[in-house]
């Protein structure tokens, strides 16, 4: 009875563990990626993004970053901000239609942007490094994707290449995404209703025209009165008395 009881004891600490471990899998947290920061932005306007990234290894640093501008959303001046012990890079492409940028046409645009680690500068174990750009003017369009590899100095290779997909959880390897809104309307424009006149001001106009025809036609005959007045005082000064 007691060897049955022990065996029982133990079957059900090994299921425990199990059902623990699954548990524990499926719930842990999830890894920290590549992401742009501040991720929203305004159409047509310049924004300076950072990219952050962490380093999630134990025991390599983070020796190279890659940041692939999206084809769809080009975007005609790309600057970087120097990051001490990293040098850096850009890649080109042809564009077309050309883009407008303070009336100039361009025909190419920053396609890529790498920056690698000199000497020990790399993104250690527990770190991490942002990498500023300034962008602009950026395109009418909902989002940018920027598709990321975060080279490690044992190989290997992060791939921070994942679409965002709507409604769908975050996938393995999110790309950073930059999140473009509207531009606002200028505050002080009129909108097209205000400047359609309303029906009380178009009464209010031929109220006005009328009054001012009436007094016109009022001085009109007032002086039309006194002419004829003077006329009629003429002729009788010019008429003779009647003898009685």
């Amino acid at each position: 009875m007691t060897r049955f009881r022990r065996t029982a004891t133990a079957a059900a600490a090994l299921a425990f563990t199990a059902a623990a471990t699954a548990v524990l899998g499926f719930a842990g947290p999830a890894s920290a990626h590549v992401t742009v920061n501040p991720k929203e932005a305004t159409q047509g306007g310049y924004a300076r993004v950072a990219f952050r990234v962490p380093n999630e290894s134990d025991t390599a640093s983070t020796t190279k970053l890659e940041v692939v501008l999206p084809e769809n959303a080009p975007v005609g001046s790309v600057s970087t901000m120097p990051v001490p012990g990293w040098t850096v890079t850009t890649e080109k492409r042809k564009v077309d239609p050309p883009i407008e940028v303070h009336g100039s046409q361009l025909t190419e645009a920053v396609s890529k942007i790498t920056w690698t680690a000199s000497g020990d500068a790399g993104v250690k174990p527990g770190q991490f490094q942002e990498f500023p750009v300034s962008l602009g003017p950026l395109p009418q369009v909902d989002s940018m994707v920027f598709k990321t590899l975060q080279t490690y100095s044992d190989g290997n290779i992060s791939r921070w290449i994942d679409d965002p997909a709507p409604g769908a959880e975050e996938p393995e390897h999110p790309a950073p995404v930059l999140t473009l809104a509207a531009a606002a309307a200028p505050s002080g424009s009129a909108s097209p209703a205000a400047a359609v006149a309303s029906p009380d001001d178009d009464d209010d106009d031929d109220g006005n025209g009328l009054a001012v025809g009436l007094g016109v036609a009022g001085l009109v005959a007032g002086l039309a009165g006194l002419v004829l007045g003077g006329l009629a005082f003429t002729r009788t000064r010019r008429e003779p008395v009647a003898k009685a």
